[in-house]
């Protein structure tokens, strides 16, 4: 009969489970866009690198930009996976606690928290990055 109640546990820390596994399929969406994004700042940078003189000069402030956008994307990449990745840890503390009766929900807060506010930090720097972009386009209109 124990058997069937381990088999029970288990069931129940997987159903605890579903909603962080339902969080990082989100995370991955969003970092699908943030990689997007990256690769179209890095094919422009390409492009205006490789400029000499009076080319390069006219792109001056676009190649800066293309450099902070970058930097900005790249911290929210990376806050972002931190994220995914304390997510995964809550689940792999879920079932030890299941697994050896331990009262985990201390730790799994704190984790959980951790995780939040690497994805509220990762959203505020894509935001930023945005910004930057649609500074450009601003800057363009003026001119």
């Amino acid at each position: 009969m124990e058997a069937v109640t381990d088999i029970t546990a288990v069931a129940h820390v997987i159903q605890e489970a579903v909603a962080p596994v339902f969080l990082l399929t989100g995370i991955g969406a969003i970092l699908a866009v943030m990689s997007t994004r990256l690769s179209r700042v890095v094919d422009r940078f390409r492009v205006l690198e490789p400029l000499h003189g009076h080319e390069r000069a006219a792109h001056t402030a676009e190649i800066a930009t293309l450099q902070a956008r970058a930097r900005w994307i790249h911290w929210a990449i990376t806050l972002c996976t931190l994220c995914a990745l304390l997510i995964c840890v809550v689940i792999v503390v879920l079932f030890i606690g299941s697994e050896t009766g331990e009262e985990l929900s201390a730790t799994i807060a704190v984790l959980f928290i951790a995780a939040m506010l690497a994805l509220v930090a990762g959203l505020l720097c894509f935001l930023r990055e945005i910004a930057l972009a649609t500074n450009v386009i601003s800057a363009r209109r003026a001119q």
